[in-house]
């Protein structure tokens, strides 16, 4: 399920993070399947406006690394000075974390963290990634939810009772409260329409 801007604070980047700090999850083709920023509003329009990405030496290395680094250990070229500019909107010092998709290697998800008056320590990245890999977990969406259990829960999404989706598919009431059980329990939901709600925020129905 896609958390909402308060459940990512509730992890606590930004106490670290006190100069903003920038999530995103799958990136595929540019474009990341989730993402939070909490990054000075006119840095990220600078680096969007001029398309800084393509020549951010911070993402080359979580293009081609995993693990966790201080920009300032980042030994790639900087023609453009990013980093120098970046400064200017008080983020003078960062760490950037990549994690490698399980699945697909050229799938990355990733977290930039930053302050302005300091490096960031040992124990403050290794918290930060715990808390990453954790958010990561959170967002990786289950795979075990059979098709059954998913029509079942399709059917409640459109609004048909219990007995109606029993009649539909041809099985009892009860195999279908055992379908929205077991469902529960996989999507970690507590009620059907939290279940509903979870399967819906996956693409899964």
């Amino acid at each position: 399920m896609l958390p909402s801007d308060e459940k990512i604070m509730d992890y606590g980047f930004g106490d670290v993070a006190s100069a903003g700090f920038y999530i995103a999850f799958r990136l595929e083709f540019l474009l990341p399947e989730f993402e939070c920023k909490t990054l000075p509003r006119a840095w990220i329009h600078k680096y969007t406006r001029h398309g800084l990405m393509m020549f951010d030496p911070v993402m080359q290395w979580i293009y081609s690394n995993t693990g966790a680094v201080r920009w300032s250990e980042i030994d790639l070229p900087d023609p453009h000075g990013i980093l120098m500019q970046a400064s200017e909107y008080g983020l003078s010092y960062g760490v950037a974390i990549s994690l490698r998709d399980p699945e697909d290697p050229s799938i990355r998800s990733f977290g930039n963290f930053c302050r302005s008056d300091r490096e960031l320590s040992d124990t403050e990245i290794s918290d930060l990634t715990q808390k990453l890999e954790l958010l990561f977990s959170d967002l990786t969406a289950p795979d075990d939810v059979t098709e059954a259990e998913l029509e079942v829960l399709a059917g409640i999404k459109s609004g048909r009772l219990i007995k109606e989706i029993a009649y539909e598919l041809n099985v009892t009431e009860g195999a279908i409260k055992q379908r929205l059980r077991s469902a529960k329990d996989k999507l970690g939901a507590r009620t059907t329409p939290q279940a509903v709600a979870i399967a819906d925020s996956y693409g899964l129905i």
